[in-house]
């Protein structure tokens, strides 16, 4: 991966439906020879996938919050992994290290709809404590770049 790749990079993460036009006119090449290189990262795996940020309260799904997950043991990882996947209101889940195994970042209609989700992932085996913390508001960094880490 050179500079050039590092440019596509940094701007596809920024809009991923800019065009290669727009990229190619940033980096000085042709739209084919962006295209391709495009192309290349998909195949390689740098570029996993294209995604849509949507806005949670405009999809009545206003209730943000985390949930802090304490297994029994480590042999409950996997399974709990899948079970969290397996629930539609978990936006995403992350494995850490310290006193808590999961974050789990829900969402979720109402309080009382949040009551349920987090009832459920207590009763799952394998749960031996858990903590909630309601999301007051989030902000994307626009000067992240997961390219150049400066």
């Amino acid at each position: 991966m050179d500079q050039i790749d590092s440019v596509i990079l940094s701007c596809l993460s920024k809009n991923a439906r800019m065009r290669a036009s727009e990229i190619a006119e940033l980096v000085g090449m042709s739209v084919s020879s962006v295209g391709e290189r495009i192309r290349k990262l998909e195949r390689s795996g740098v570029i996993q996938q294209y995604t849509v940020k949507l806005d949670p309260t405009k999809l009545n799904r206003s209730f943000q919050a985390i949930i802090g997950i304490q297994t029994e043991h480590p042999r409950y990882i996997d399974y709990l992994t899948e079970a969290l996947m397996d629930d539609p209101n978990v936006v995403e889940c992350v494995t850490l290290t310290g006193d808590m195994d999961f974050m789990a970042r829900v969402s979720a209609t109402s309080p009382e709809h949040f009551q349920q989700i987090h009832h459920r992932i207590s009763q799952l085996e394998g749960v031996k404590g858990i903590k909630s913390y309601y999301i007051l508001g989030t902000r994307s960094n626009p000067k992240y770049n997961p390219v150049d880490p400066g």
